[in-house]
């Protein structure tokens, strides 16, 4: 059976469907989401072992991560906005997915937070019974973390005024909005950089070392995949591909940068101002 003949099927069978459900195309993608994750979890492993080539397999499977994350977004993408398969009953599961994704980044962020402050409320005699522990030197949180603070808080104002002009039909304001939106979450990353960079302390330094690049790390790194996400998106605004109605993507987007923003308000509260005192 050829090519063609399997496309005159799958046409007949979408002609033939009386339901409003998307009926996906078999993909590639979930295999290689699943090799990417896994590589860039054994190769993080290996990496802060000082195994060989662990930095390799880190970067092959982030990279390796990055294209499938491209790949299947297009699909998805085609999906909506040229085969018209996202109808309102599959925008509404979608929803329900990525409300359950942010309720499971939610618990995952809970783990960092229950280390910290089972470590920080009751430290150990092994520490000096002290929070900080003896030798290490935290940040203040009125500098560099109180203006990362104002920046993302600035980026979820920014992120909602794109979103109404969205809804509003102003095209030319969103795009501005998500513009300013994307510059911001990149400040905010060069910042983040520069406050790994001055710090007199490592992963490798105890247990304050180990929960504070935890939590923080990986906020920055879900910042990175929300700026990614957001920069598709006005990619997709300037195409046209966004309209009054069908704009699920970037309401995903937006959705997941507020929680980016209220992470990073719990990790200042707690790891920068209540955890230094």
């Amino acid at each position: 059976m050829n090519n063609t003949t399997n496309q005159n099927f799958s046409k007949i069978a979408k002609e033939l469907q009386r339901h409003p459900f998307h009926l996906v195309d078999p993909s590639p993608w979930p295999i290689t989401a699943a090799i990417a994750a896994f590589s860039c979890a054994l190769g993080g492993v290996m990496y802060m072992h000082a195994y060989n080539n662990g930095g390799y397999l880190l970067a092959s499977g982030f990279t390796l991560l990055l294209f499938t994350m491209f790949t299947w977004w297009r699909d998805v993408t085609r999906e909506a906005t040229f085969s018209g398969h996202h109808t309102g009953a599959v925008q509404k599961g979608l929803r329900y997915g990525v409300i359950l994704f942010i309720i499971s980044e939610v618990l995952f962020f809970f783990a960092f937070f229950w280390a910290f402050f089972h470590s920080s409320l009751a430290p150990s005699i092994d520490i000096g019974s002290v929070w900080p522990p003896k030798g290490i030197v935290v940040f203040s949180p009125w500098e560099v973390p109180f203006l990362n603070t104002i920046i993302l808080l600035l980026s979820g104002c920014s992120v909602t005024w794109a979103h109404h002009s969205i809804v509003a039909g102003y095209k030319r304001q969103a795009i501005i909005a998500l513009i300013v939106t994307v510059v911001l979450a990149t400040i905010f990353t060069g910042f983040q950089g520069f406050e790994y960079s001055v710090a007199n302390f490592k992963l490798s330094d105890g247990v304050y070392g180990s929960t504070f690049y935890m939590a923080t790390g990986f906020h920055g790194f879900h910042v990175f995949i929300g700026t990614i996400f957001l920069s598709i998106c006005l990619a997709r605004l300037i195409k046209s591909h966004l309209t009054q109605q069908h704009h699920f993507g970037f309401e995903a987007a937006a959705w997941y940068w507020h929680f980016v923003d209220v992470v990073w308000l719990f990790l200042f509260i707690s790891v920068y101002w209540w955890g230094g005192i």
